[in-house]
Order: structure tokens, then sequence, then C-alpha cells
């Protein structure tokens, strides 16, 4: 799916407001935004807990929050997951882009990138990887499982899955 064709699927299904850390991988979906998006309804953060909060309070306003940022940061975002979202059961689509093992020659993603998956798992956060398969229906599960769920949901998006 192109980076385009998924910004136009979050808008058709509600999704009305942004927050994130720019990565690379993630680059092609932020120029979307950045063209498409303004400032009032996209806010880049420098720290991804930061960006969970900013978009936490999105949601309480009545938005339908998409959180973007890099599984670096997310040690820094387990608490804020664990104590806010998931406690007061607060919805966000997080896509996190999915560096890790497979990234030569980017070893400071390697520890996080092999545990990624696990941490997601030991705090019960659901999640998928974006692959060449994903398609309308696949979102559509993952977004009523957020209007249903109230929880947050992750969509791991490695290197090249923007077509």
């Amino acid at each position: 799916m192109k980076p385009d064709q998924f910004f136009a699927l979050l808008r058709s299904r509600g999704f009305d407001f942004f927050t994130g850390v720019p990565c690379s991988y993630l680059a092609p979906l932020c120029s979307v935004l950045k063209q498409e998006c303004g400032s009032s309804d996209h806010i880049r953060a420098v720290r991804e807990d930061i960006c969970l909060g900013i978009a936490s309070g999105a949601y309480l306003a009545g938005k339908w929050p998409v959180v973007y940022m890099q599984n670096g940061g997310l040690g820094y975002s387990l608490e804020v997951l664990a104590t806010l979202n998931i406690i007061y059961r607060i919805p966000l689509l997080i896509l996190m882009s999915y560096r890790g093992p497979g990234d030569a020659g980017m070893e400071e993603h390697l520890v996080m990138g092999s545990r990624t998956e696990a941490l997601l798992n030991d705090f019960d956060i659901k999640h998928s990887t974006m692959d060449q398969s994903f398609n309308e229906k696949r979102f559509d599960e993952i977004n009523k499982y957020l209007h249903t769920g109230l929880l947050p949901y992750c969509l791991l998006i490695p290197k090249g899955a923007w077509q």
C-alpha cells in the first residue's frame, strides 16, 4: 500500500489527529502528513512517550489519533501505555517502525529490535506487521479492535513496507 493510500484509508475511517517522532522508515507517510495536515491536526514531538500523552489528550478531546514512532522509543513508551492508555482504556493506533536484527549496519537497533514483539506481548498490546498483503480488510479489523477494545494497537512497519 502506498503512503497516500494509507493516509486516505486513515481519514476515511475517522482518524483525524497525528503525532509522532519522524523516522526514515516512516518518511513516506510523514511526507504525506506534511502535505495534507494542518498544524492543529499534526504535531511532531521529540520523544515517543510525549507523543502518547499528546495523542491521549486528543482522544479525550474527541479525536481519533495516530501515533508514529520508532521501535527504539518503545522503552520510553511502555510506562505511558501501561499507566495511561491501558488502565484508562484510551485507544491509539501506533505506527511503529520495526528496526532490528535485519538492519545491517544499524547495530544500535539490535537489542530493541529483537525484543519489540516480546515487549508488546508482555504488555498485552495487540500488534501485527505491515507486509505486502496488508489491505483495507486487515485495517478494518484493527480499527474495529480500537473502537471495541478501547486499547492501543501497534502496527509494525518494517523497512520498505511503503510501496
